[in-house]
């Protein structure tokens, strides 16, 4: 295992994110025998930076990951969660939410901790002193029971500046939706020059974009194994970000041992691209980004607000599929599958989902589009 050092620490590069663990028909009923087994193997080989969240598995992922945990010396592990901030109802509850962390948790502190998700919907409310979430956790790590604070972002650059002029001096790592399509799409670039300015190192997610870097089109992929014979879709963009200095820690939502075993072997050596390397993949970015899909990760936020209870990222992946295939009979056959309150059509366009969705989609407009095609299919 490659491991970056952090003031004085030093954390496996490759890290288990626990927002996508095994689990079974419903997204909350985590498979906490596979769970064990994954965090065995992880630990075994190395890894030892472990992040949740309030919101991940409805709530579930925090309570699993502390049974797993205290398995382990609390010494042998770096847990790292999250004040919610995507939901606007919790601001007025900074300190209740950590206190049922810490429980959930089974912890008596957090090695990180994050204000999650600052962008534009929340940077009022994260920098109003009315609610207090800054100060309560300057406290919390005051007197130890945060050893270090940090966030995570998914708003536009504006909004990271305006969030580092107010408490830049006292964040210690920012946490960003990167990858090789986001270099540009999410201004990850400026995002991760601005850190620099700062002195904050940067922490990863979505390296894999929800998983679809890791299903490279055979022409791309072809182009890059001629440079690279033996790398795979997985290892060119994890190798992308060990071409980043400012990358310390890449948070990975491994949802299966196959998933796990293949990121640890890629993680067991560090081959940054060279120039021309890094050029023609960043090439087949901008040729990937050119065509028509939405920029869901999957990470199930909206699916807590929808009144319909639509299954959104569901609907979303088959959207994305429907554009990309410029229409076709796959989209079409997998909603038959469904019932038809579950359909795009059954959207109401109150838009809260759009309320709490990390990537700004318009996905009462995509809805509303997905079900115009499919009526005319």
């Amino acid at each position: 295992m490659i491991y970056r050092e952090f003031q004085g620490l030093l954390l496996s590069n490759l890290s288990l994110g626990c927002m996508r663990l095994p689990h079974g028909e419903k997204y909350e009923d985590i498979d906490i025998s596979q769970v064990r087994q994954m965090v065995a193997y992880a630990m075994e080989h190395g890894v030892n930076y472990y992040d949740t969240a309030w919101g991940y598995h409805d709530g579930r992922s925090e309570t699993v990951m502390g049974e797993v945990l205290s398995d382990y010396p609390r010494e042998s592990f770096y847990l790292a969660t999250k004040f919610p901030g995507y939901d606007l109802a919790n601001f007025d509850n900074v300190s209740g939410i950590f206190e049922e962390q810490l429980r959930k948790c089974r912890v008596d502190y957090f090695d990180f901790y994050l204000f999650h998700n600052v962008c534009e919907k929340n940077i009022d409310q994260y920098l109003d002193p009315q609610y207090g979430v800054y100060e309560y956790l300057m406290e919390q790590k005051r007197s130890g029971r945060i050893r270090h604070l940090g966030f995570s972002c998914h708003g536009q650059p504006d909004v990271l500046r305006r969030f580092l002029e107010a408490y830049g001096s006292d964040l210690e790592f920012c946490q960003l939706q990167l990858n090789y399509l986001d270099w540009t799409f999410q201004n990850d670039i400026e995002k991760v020059d601005m850190l620099k300015e700062y002195g904050i190192p940067v922490w990863v997610m979505e390296p894999l974009r929800g998983g679809k870097l890791a299903d490279m089109a055979p022409d791309y992929l072809t182009q890059l194994q001629a440079l690279r014979p033996n790398e795979t879709a997985v290892g060119w963009a994890f190798r992308f970000l060990q071409s980043i200095p400012e990358v310390k820690v890449i948070l990975s939502g491994m949802s299966d041992m196959e998933q796990l075993k293949e990121n640890i072997s890629i993680f067991e050596t560090d081959e940054p691209l060279d120039q021309n390397e890094m050029k023609t993949l960043l090439n087949i970015a901008e040729q990937m980004l050119s065509k028509k899909t939405l920029p869901c990760t999957g990470c199930r936020y909206c699916t807590e607000y929808c009144p319909q209870q639509l299954n959104i990222p569901y609907l979303i992946k088959l959207y994305n599929e429907h554009n990309f295939s410029g229409g076709g009979f796959l989209a079409p056959m997998a909603l038959s599958k469904l019932e038809k309150d579950q359909w795009p059509s059954a959207c109401l366009h109150c838009r809260s989902c759009e309320a709490v969705c990390p990537q700004q989609i318009a996905i009462s407009d995509a809805m509303a589009d997905f079900a115009e095609k499919i009526s005319q299919g």
